[in-house]
């Protein structure tokens, strides 16, 4: 497998054919926030925190640094005064869902991001699509996933393999950025699993 040169930040950096430029900087001891990538997980690009500056054949553009691959020559910006801005707002989107998610007040003071800028719907999810991959993933049950779409989007779980599946495993919760998973389960157990079924 080959290996290519990159510059991150300044830094030039030699990594292996069909890395990401998030894996490329994670080996350069680069810190590139990011909400919906685990190791164990297929990249997914969802929450965008990680967007980086990319300059190389493609031209200058910004990317999902988690599922961008590295090219030869490559030379990317982790942090910039657009990357700041487009972060402060992302954040600042997700803290209208889910005020007291300390990651998300931990980076929102890093980025200067307003956590009353928008007026929240109270769903407390962030769509960071962890719960869903890693139930399908990793554990192969499919007990959790998105119903509808755009702004009406949320999780929810299945009730017929939920009601086998999750109360054994919960494996998923400690993944959730906002805690509201768990909150979901609860809810959705009072309702469909009535009596610890």
């Amino acid at each position: 497998m080959s290996e290519f040169v990159v510059e991150l930040d300044g830094r030039r950096v030699t990594v292996r054919e069909g890395t990401t430029v998030l894996g490329a900087a994670r080996q350069a001891g680069v810190f590139i926030p990011t909400l919906c990538r685990r190791e164990e997980l297929a990249p997914y690009g969802g929450c965008r925190l990680c967007l980086v500056e990319s300059e190389g054949r493609g031209g200058r553009k910004l990317v999902a640094s988690c599922v961008h691959p590295v090219e030869e020559d490559l030379v990317v910006r982790t942090r910039s005064g657009k990357i700041d801005r487009l972060r402060k707002l992302l954040l600042e989107l997700f803290l209208a869902h889910a005020p007291e998610a300390a990651v998300l007040r931990e980076l929102g003071r890093e980025y200067g991001a307003d956590a009353t800028r928008f007026v929240g719907e109270g769903s407390f999810c962030v769509h960071c699509g962890l719960c869903v991959r890693y139930c399908a993933q990793v554990e192969k049950k499919d007990a959790v996933g998105f119903v509808e779409r755009g702004t009406k989007k949320e999780i929810a779980f299945v009730p017929e393999i939920a009601s086998r599946e999750c109360a054994a495993c919960k494996r998923c919760f400690p993944l959730c950025p906002t805690s509201y998973l768990q909150a979901a389960y609860v809810l959705i157990q009072g309702l469909a699993f009535p009596a610890g079924c």
